[in-house]
């Protein structure tokens, strides 16, 4: 296989794309691949042996965000669409993403403002107009209807074309979702179960919850990450903050619970209980000072969270991590294999 990693760029081959969850490859959740950079070695595991590369003291942060089934079929005029319902805003709107149905993006009529959008049912949405600034894919939409009771009945988890065909709700669930929220599964949490969750606390490692509501990410668009609801409580803060002082390490499942500690880093470096939204990009030019390690997916070419990444483990971290993922066979996307990356 030939490889060209610039930094973090690369090319994916097809046949390193997850097309369906680990369980119909006949393993379990925690049974999928796990590659660790801890202290410039490089080690090839499994999920399920993720306590013994941590140590007592070390805090895990989790997101405790449930995934929404928020892809539901519409039609733009005469022609067959998919409404990915993002995040909802204050004053009643919805940030939506018009797709094609076969999972790409969409390349019918024209989006402007005024466009209506037919739900199931009778329903429909209003396109009122692009949500940011010099955006063309997500829209704010005015919808006829409660949105939450629209998705729990025709709604579906959102997925992308390689995926080769539907799965339920229930793998799209990870152990931690208690906040329904996030359009699109906080995937990093997906391997982890019940009884690994148990041998982490057992070994005194230690779980605390934050909340990011993860909205409609798209793998082709290369963009940066759009605001998101998060919140940090008072208990995680404090939990945090005396794992550093006593010495130990903050892991963070995801880019979303990266995006969310660091967003509540003060000047003085410590994090502090907040709720709200948060615009915060993260790479290399802006080091973590909340997360000391990262527990993560493999992203595809081009996306944002690569350099989230760059702003905890650093860039040669990074790149000879994809270099040897790329190398080795790890599978991409939600349904794929693991990374635990610590800062250099």
């Amino acid at each position: 296989m030939t490889v060209e990693l610039d930094a973090i760029e690369f090319s994916l081959p097809d046949e390193l794309s997850a097309t369906s969850p680990p369980e119909a490859r006949g393993l379990a959740r925690d049974e999928v691949r796990m590659m660790v950079c801890d202290g410039g070695a490089l080690t090839h595991a499994r999920f399920r042996e993720l306590p013994g590369f941590l140590k007592p003291g070390d805090l895990v942060v989790v997101n405790n965000s449930a995934t929404s089934s928020a892809a539901v079929d519409a039609t733009v005029g005469d022609e067959r669409a998919v409404l990915h319902f993002s995040t909802w805003l204050d004053d009643g709107g919805w940030v939506v993403e018009v797709r094609d149905p076969g999972g790409v993006p969409w390349a019918g009529r024209k989006l402007e403002p005024g466009v209506s959008v037919e739900l199931p049912d009778g329903y429909g949405a209003v396109l009122r107009g692009p949500w940011l600034p010099g955006g063309e894919r997500l829209w704010i939409a005015d919808v006829d209807t409660e949105v939450r009771p629209l998705l729990t009945r025709f709604g579906r988890p959102i997925a992308y074309s390689y995926v080769t065909e539907r799965w339920s709700a229930s793998y799209y669930r990870t152990v931690f979702g208690r906040e329904p929220g996030s359009a699109e599964m906080p995937s990093a949490g997906r391997p982890f179960t019940e009884s690994l969750v148990t041998e982490l606390v057992a070994g005194g490692i230690g779980l605390a919850p934050i909340t990011l509501h993860s909205g409609v990410s798209s793998p082709e668009s290369g963009e940066p990450p759009s605001p998101e609801r998060f919140a940090v409580p008072e208990v995680t803060a404090r939990l945090v903050n005396a794992t550093h002082a006593a010495g130990g390490r903050v892991v963070a499942v995801g880019t979303t619970v990266t995006r969310a500690l660091e967003s509540a880093v003060g000047a003085e470096g410590s994090v502090r209980p907040i709720t709200g939204w948060t615009e915060l990009v993260l790479d290399a030019s802006r080091p973590a000072r909340a997360v000391d390690g990262l527990i993560t997916g493999w992203h595809a070419p081009g996306a944002s969270h690569l350099h989230l990444l760059e702003s905890v483990a650093g860039p040669r971290v990074v790149s000879a991590a994809y270099e040897a993922a790329l190398d080795t066979g790890y599978l991409w996307h939600e349904f794929g294999d693991s990374a635990l990356l610590f800062r250099e």
